[in-house]
């Protein structure tokens, strides 16, 4: 009788144990994530004023957002101002990328500065693959038209603008997304990446289901390859306007899984290097 209740006295005790570490994951989940810096680098025919929805609602919940102005017009130079903006952070950020700027943080995401990746409708090339080797496979869907002009840079074609890129979006927006629309230097995309920062940084991925810029087979294989967390939200390839909140829940998603594993590693860790579970 006596070995019985040692032995109900040590399951009670591990059960309790385990309810322990579990709450204490949760309050870790659900608390105020110490990562506050977020960066957004947008991609190609489009600046950075499309992040304002993301900017606005990250910003309501206490981030500190920068969105870089990347020029589109090579890998190094939008990795160079996707780096300028790292710099300017006081401490840890999420680095999230539409699009082409999925190759960008790709590449800048090595960056210390970085603790975790987003990618939205992005690219997300390995090291010393390019751009294009990414479309290998897929069929990019007929919405979607580039026009390149006689110095290299592409435009998305007028007259399929809003289909290609922005289906989901007013007339009135779609127009005006198409008049602004920034080219890219389309030499980028033959350009062979340096690092994977998706190998060493914990990732994240968000696209739409009405995404025309790209094969959604294509979205869902790049987002599985680099082991992001995969939200998939109705919408266009433009979500990081049209589904603005959407994009932003999955930042702070981010910010907050990033945030409590770095307080649990931290925690576990006693001051030598030992573990207090020792």
């Amino acid at each position: 009788m006596k070995g019985m209740k040692s032995a109900m006295m040590a399951v009670l005790a591990g059960a309790s144990l385990t309810a322990t570490v579990e709450i204490t994951r949760g309050e870790e989940a659900s608390s105020p994530p110490s990562i506050t810096n977020v960066v957004l680098v947008h991609g190609a025919f489009a600046d950075g004023s499309g992040w304002r929805g993301v900017y606005d609602d990250l910003t309501g919940r206490g981030y500190h957002v920068t969105i870089v102005q990347n020029p589109l017009t090579s890998l190094a130079d939008d990795v160079a101002a996707t780096k300028r903006a790292l710099d300017r952070q006081d401490g840890p950020a999420i680095l999230v990328g539409h699009s082409w700027g999925g190759t960008v943080i790709t590449e800048a995401g090595v960056d210390p500065k970085v603790a975790g990746l987003v990618y939205v409708a992005a690219l997300s090339p390995d090291a010393g693959e390019t751009t294009a080797q990414q479309y290998e496979g897929y069929s990019t869907p007929p919405e979607f038209v580039i026009e390149t002009a006689g110095d290299g840079f592409g435009f998305v074609k007028p007259d399929s603008f809003k289909a290609g890129f922005a289906a989901d979006t007013e007339d009135a927006d779609a127009a005006f997304m198409r008049d602004s629309q920034v080219p890219i230097n389309m030499a980028v995309f033959t350009t062979p990446l340096q690092n994977a920062a998706w190998r060493t940084k914990p990732s994240w991925a968000v696209f739409g289901t009405e995404d025309k810029a790209f094969d959604q087979r294509m979205l869902h294989a790049m987002a599985e390859r680099i082991g992001a967390a995969i939200t998939v939200v109705p919408g266009s390839h433009a979500i990081f306007k049209t589904q603005s909140k959407a994009v932003a829940e999955v930042i702070d998603k981010a910010a907050r899984q990033v945030s409590a594993d770095t307080q649990q590693n931290a925690s576990v860790a006693a001051p030598g290097g030992t573990s207090q579970a020792e």
